[in-house]
């Protein structure tokens, strides 16, 4: 049970606070000791995994400029079926985009044939309006319409200048 504390002497508590107190104190060295620790193990890893990703965007882009991954165009105009969720695209900096609207279920591209728009939600819509000389972008703005993952950040970028790879499902 604990002990009634209302019938003693104010000196008495400050006393007792400052004895917990100083039990305390080699604890307290002890943790920030192990927080430091744990921080140093923490940026090493941070550290590695920068690396990691500094190490693969560089190897994506020397594929793009090698020519192992076609651009948005040549993926339209080379295919005759497929979801464009099977790709992973990127910009040619080597950063991840989805290409479509932010915040669609499924990724698509837009085509014009100078006066009208359409969507193609699949590649075999995209051939298809390929094929009837329809361009990708919209009237008077050539280009894939491109969001970064997460975020409804969007832009026009030019179709030579986004690249598709096989993604999880496309490599199985």
């Amino acid at each position: 049970m604990p002990e009634d504390l209302s019938s003693i002497e104010g000196a008495e508590l400050d006393r007792r606070v400052a004895a917990v107190r100083e039990k305390m104190r080699p604890l307290e060295q002890g943790l920030a000791a192990l927080r430091a620790e744990r921080d140093v193990l923490l940026t090493e890893i941070r550290r590695r995994e920068r690396s990691a990703q500094r190490t693969s965007r560089a190897d994506l882009k020397a594929a793009m400029k090698e020519g192992q991954f076609p651009t948005v165009a040549e993926l339209v105009a080379g295919s005759e079926a497929g979801s464009l969720d099977d790709y992973v695209f990127n910009l040619k900096t080597g950063g991840e985009v989805k290409i479509g609207f932010p915040g669609a279920r499924t990724q698509s591209l837009t085509f014009t044939d100078g006066a009208k728009t359409a969507q193609a939600d699949d590649l075999a819509q995209a051939a298809e309006l390929y094929a009837a000389g329809w361009e990708l972008g919209s009237p008077g703005r050539p280009g894939v319409r491109v969001h970064f993952p997460g975020t409804r950040q969007e832009r026009l970028v030019p179709a030579n200048e986004v690249y598709a790879r096989p993604g999880d499902r496309g490599e199985r």
